[in-house]
């Protein structure tokens, strides 16, 4: 997004996760995967307005934690990203809750939600 302060446009960006690559194997083998795709990754921003044999102005930066912020630049376009190795500690699949029975969409009708436990409170 853009923000105008004392007359000076400031473009701010957000990272997010837009994808990652799973990669089964050592540390170093990790780092080399992020910094083959910092080096030569297109992100479709790109790639979708390129011709065959387009290459894209590229400067990769090396964070003194080891991650790798890179901006491309092709003709008017240009784009950043953020390439980092990490390990990952936990996942969890969604749960969903078993359907409300008739009685208690009555109930919830009549009577407005029920305060939720949060999921840690102990179970009865």
């Amino acid at each position: 997004m853009t923000r105008r302060a004392d007359g000076v446009d400031l473009k701010l960006h957000r990272w997010e996760l837009v994808a990652s690559h799973p990669v089964k194997g050592t540390e170093a083998q990790a780092l080399a995967v992020a910094e083959d795709a910092a080096l030569h990754y297109m992100p479709a921003v790109l790639a979708r307005h390129a011709r065959s044999g387009d290459t894209p102005a590229r400067s990769a930066f090396l964070t003194s934690d080891g991650a790798w912020l890179v901006r491309l630049k092709q003709d008017h376009r240009e784009c950043h990203m953020r390439v980092t190795a990490a390990r990952l500690i936990h996942t969890q699949e969604e749960r969903k809750a078993p359907p409300k029975t008739f009685k208690e969409k009555v109930r919830h009708a009549l009577d407005g939600p029920e305060p939720s436990e949060p999921p840690w409170a102990p179970q009865s």
